[in-house]
């Protein structure tokens, strides 16, 4: 009897579902907060059809799940983001792009890959966007989840659109980039205004094209991380990888002021690692600080089995100092607990915060969360809001309490899964309190297979 090995990407939470629903008057364990008002939205991927050839969890078609809640009352709602390709799919009645781990369909009539807009989410100016990182951004309507279409900024978008645009809380102005994989000069950086106007769009050059998945900002630069996770079509040509991480090649991160260009960005160097996500980063004097989930390797593309490097891939809270002045850099772990998906109260953002928090991982070689970590960066110390026995959460978004004047008051918030009950909710914890029971837990009708980066949109 011959076993047929099952992707664990289309396996238990991480299968896709492929219902639509929209449910009013959730139940709710415990009691939403009345201050509480506005909708949490929360990208992943869920491929529509039976995928060509080997499954990554980066290729499935976006799907939104979307729980809006007002004078404590919630409704939830799921919706398919209606790219290009999901549409063509939905009239092919079959996938007709392959993933990551194939190679690229040159001679697909419709493109070598789909834009999925699988990954982030951001508003800013009044516009929910649906973001994947190889591609242009999707207008999404809210409340509804309906999917506008493509988003170019009136033609101005020139790029590529990183999944994680950082907005600044005090301008408004959204910052963003796009890297290319072979073409120079790999890098280009724009400013939107607190309007949403394209603002400028100026080249970075980089030695060569590299998976540049987020960036940080600060009052006055913006960092870009040139980390060794790179694209070499010689490197295909010899039959390797086409995208390998270099264990040999160092890090370089590289800071500008925010609407500088190519001739005043400055590049540091340290040991070769990699970052997928950022927390924060913040000026304090000479020094520019940035706080980011580090591993010294990352096989996260690779199906080759002679790459993988389990201790290399684990992600720890680290943090360095880029000193202005003197050229140098310094780099300390700051836990040695393995976390992701780590965030700040974004009211903060780009300025020196006393808190973040990070999602603590399990023990296992898929990518599960069993709680959420919160950091005291002035004392030093964290604590853990455990989701309980197999019970595992989602990105935990903070959502401040309206009025709040401490950087903590307000709520963080997720989606979790039990996996033994096969039940999903959307939970609600007290960040002053995190350790404490959620102050609710949000009964979703049906499924929320586990996804990636969300959002909470206040009030209207």
């Amino acid at each position: 009897m011959v076993t047929i090995a099952v992707n664990p990407y289309l396996d238990r939470n991480f299968a896709p579902i492929h219902e639509e629903i929209t449910t009013d008057k959730l139940s709710v364990i415990g009691e939403l907060p009345l201050e509480l008002s506005g909708m949490f939205v929360r990208n992943g991927p869920n491929p529509q059809w039976k995928p060509i050839g080997e499954y990554h969890w980066f290729d499935g078609d976006g799907m939104l799940h979307g729980v809006q809640i007002s004078k404590g009352v919630a409704t939830y709602r799921n919706r398919y983001i209606q790219t290009v390709g999901w549409k063509k799919e939905r009239e092919a009645g079959k996938a007709i792009w392959s993933g990551l781990l194939e190679p690229p369909q040159i001679d697909n009539p419709h493109g070598p890959r789909k834009n999925t807009a699988n990954t982030a989410l951001v508003w800013h100016a009044g516009q929910m966007l649906a973001l994947n990182e190889g591609g242009k951004p999707h207008a999404i309507k809210l409340p509804e989840l309906d999917t506008i279409g493509e988003y170019t900024y009136n033609g101005k978008l020139v790029s590529a659109f990183t999944a994680h645009p950082k907005v600044d809380p005090v301008t408004g102005e959204m910052i963003f980039f796009g890297y290319s994989l072979f073409v120079p000069p790999y890098l280009q950086y724009s400013v939107v205004s607190a309007q949403g106007e394209l603002l400028r769009t100026v080249p970075i050059e980089l030695p060569i094209g590299v998976m540049m998945h987020d960036f940080a900002i600060t009052e006055n630069y913006t960092i870009f991380m040139d980390l060794p996770l790179t694209f070499n079509l010689e490197r295909a040509q010899r039959g390797e990888p086409i995208m390998m991480f270099e264990r040999d090649r160092s890090s370089r991160f590289g800071i500008l002021p925010r609407h500088g260009d190519n001739s005043n960005i400055r590049w540091f160097e340290s040991p070769a690692c990699y970052v997928f996500h950022t927390l924060n980063a913040y000026e304090d004097g000479d020094e520019v600080v940035l706080i980011a989930c580090r591993m010294s390797s990352t096989t996260v593309l690779s199906s080759d089995e002679s790459q993988l490097d389990p201790q290399g891939n684990i992600p720890r809270l680290y943090r360095w100092r880029f000193n202005l002045s003197t050229g140098t850099v310094r780099e300390e772990m700051l836990d040695d607990v393995a976390s992701e998906f780590p965030r700040v109260n974004e009211n903060r953002l780009g300025r020196q915060t006393r808190y973040g928090y990070s999602n603590k991982m399990t023990n296992n070689p898929l990518p599960l969360f069993e709680g959420i970590i919160k950091y005291d960066f002035s004392s030093g110390k964290s604590q853990t809001h455990n989701f309980g026995e197999g019970r595992y959460g989602g990105e935990a978004v903070f959502a401040p309490r309206p009025g709040a004047t401490a950087e903590d008051d307000g709520w963080l918030i997720t989606f979790v899964h039990d996996e033994g009950e096969d039940t999903s909710e959307l939970v609600v914890v007290n960040a002053q309190d995190i350790t404490a029971e959620p102050v609710a837990r949000v009964i979703i009708p049906q499924r929320v297979p586990y996804g990636f980066h969300g959002t909470w949109v206040v009030g209207e």
